[in-house]
């Protein structure tokens, strides 16, 4: 009964312009697919040729009853103040252009609304930096989905932070404090915490009240991961959850084929990977990637490659927005390192997935986004913590000091500017490399419960499992929440 229902479904999931969000809503619009539902991803015209291999791909899949949907919203670039063509936040270089984007997203918005009159979709699954979009589906008496591209529990850290507090008046940035009433005991400074929270803008404002207009929130994570703060958090029966990942673990075969999202030139293939990690020896390789919009000075640059070198190990290091190499390189690296096979410079993409999951990984150095995060997790890979911005330092706190499955770099202050920031040097590196992959019965323990960890995702994304069953609950909320639109809309038509 519920395939036939949900066959019945439309849903539009509309993506935030940035390869972190794209990707995954991406992966949850094929996750709603092979459910049955009519999917329909919206994305910009210059977005499109990122968006679209991954969906022609995806509906090679013979199990799918419907094709995932591609519809196209023209973003007036010229008009927002913006370059024509730059319709990626990727494509931005500087951290201060990331509100000047959101402002000319905003422009989407009537295109949107018209979109959804035309199409008439029983819901519609929104990115938090469109919060013009679940007032506009208000208005079309659609209901609106959050989608949450990172976890509960920095959300929740905040939210004590808040309610405590102990964001208010002069902040000592500095103080190291512990976040009262969760189960660890989780000590962070103030200065770990994004500028937006600790200096809220009028978008941050916008971004709180556009929560008051949704149905709930899709959580990209499993609810094993973080048992511990969904069951202590309160008045969550207020609140609406449903924790569906990871969504990466569907596309782990697509990953060897193609760029998911990415907006880089792939560097070498699938294959060019896998050959070179099939002469390393089982848990040998070192993974280092920060990301689509990390950016590094050329002296951090060089310093990672004087680590990397010293480490004496092999790596993997994708290396994005980095300008000439000749610039920050040091001398006789790409020959000593490179050229004899040690190590692998990777200048665009790399398929992370294929990487991560391979068995001569482990261990990997991540800038910890939510999206290489749960990667790593699923993958079941330890690793070097080295956040930059946003959430980064919260979800550092989930891997190191919640599930030990990681070390930290010593990174400790939030910052968008790669001037400003405080550089790592070549050493620390060293050390922590040293320390994660090394043979004592710390670094076993922390690859033993990264291994568990691994294997929980993997589980919860299987039939029966906990996403899973999620992915069922919430599909029966909208099978009712149509329901009942429908019979509203037969009372009002009898009425008439």
């Amino acid at each position: 009964m519920l395939n036939t229902m949900a066959d019945d479904l439309h849903i539009l999931f509309l993506p935030f312009l940035s390869p972190g969000h794209i990707i995954p809503m991406v992966d949850l619009a094929r996750l709603f697919a092979g459910k049955g539902i009519k999917a329909t991803v919206v994305i910009t015209t210059g977005n499109v040729p990122l968006v679209k291999p991954t969906v022609d791909l995806a509906n090679t899949d013979a199990s799918l009853r419907h094709p995932i949907q591609l519809l196209a919203l023209r973003l007036p670039c010229s008009e927002a103040g913006i370059p024509e063509g730059y319709e990626n936040l990727a494509a931005f270089p500087n951290p201060d252009d990331l509100f000047r984007f959101v402002a000319a997203t905003d422009r989407l918005e009537p295109s949107f609304s018209l979109l959804l009159k035309t199409h008439r979709p029983d819901c519609v699954v929104v990115d938090f930096f469109y919060p013009w979009a679940t007032r506009v589906a208000q208005e079309a008496s659609v209901p609106s989905l959050l989608f949450s591209g990172s976890n509960f529990f920095s959300s929740a850290v905040i939210k004590i932070l808040q309610v405590g507090e102990l964001i208010q008046g002069d902040l000592e940035t500095e103080r190291l404090i512990e976040v009262p009433g969760l189960p660890q005991k989780i000590h962070l400074k103030l200065s770990n915490l994004p500028d937006t929270v600790l200096h809220p803008k009028e978008f941050s404002h916008r971004m709180a009240e556009s929560l008051h207009r949704i149905h709930g929130t899709v959580v990209n994570s499993f609810y094993e991961l973080e048992r511990d703060y969904v069951d202590r958090a309160p008045n969550l029966r207020d609140l609406r959850f449903w924790f569906v990942g990871p969504v990466s673990l569907q596309n782990r075969g697509m990953d060897t084929k193609m760029v998911r999202g990415s907006g880089d030139a792939a560097s070498g293939s699938a294959d060019h990977f896998l050959s070179w990690l099939e002469t390393k020896r089982p848990r040998s390789v070192l993974y280092v990637c920060f990301g689509s919009m990390a950016r590094f000075t050329a002296t951090q640059l060089r310093e990672i490659a004087r680590g990397l070198e010293a480490s004496d190990r092999p790596f993997i290091w994708v290396v994005r927005n980095a300008g000439e190499i000749s610039e920050w390189q040091p001398e006789g690296f790409e020959n000593r390192v490179v050229g004899g096979g040690k190590g692998m410079l990777v200048q665009g993409w790399a398929p992370q997935l294929l990487i991560l999951n391979h068995e001569a990984v482990g261990g990997f150095v991540t800038h910890c986004g939510w999206n290489s995060c749960l990667e790593a997790i699923a993958a079941g890979v330890p690793v070097i913590t080295w956040p930059l911005f946003a959430e980064q330092f919260l979800n550092e706190k989930l891997l190191v000091d919640v599930h030990r499955m990681g070390i930290s770099i010593g990174v400790i202050s939030n910052c968008d500017k790669a001037e400003e920031r405080t550089v790592v040097n070549g050493e620390q590196l060293k050390e922590a490399v040293d320390e994660l992959m090394g043979s004592g019965e710390e670094a076993e323990e922390r690859r033993k419960r990264a291994r568990e960890l691994g294997q929980t995702a993997r589980r919860a994304m299987e039939e029966g499992g906990s996403s899973q069953e999620a992915m069922t609950c919430l599909i029966d909320e909208l099978i009712r929440l149509k329901t009942v639109g429908l019979m509203c809309r037969e009372n009002e038509d009898e009425v008439k």
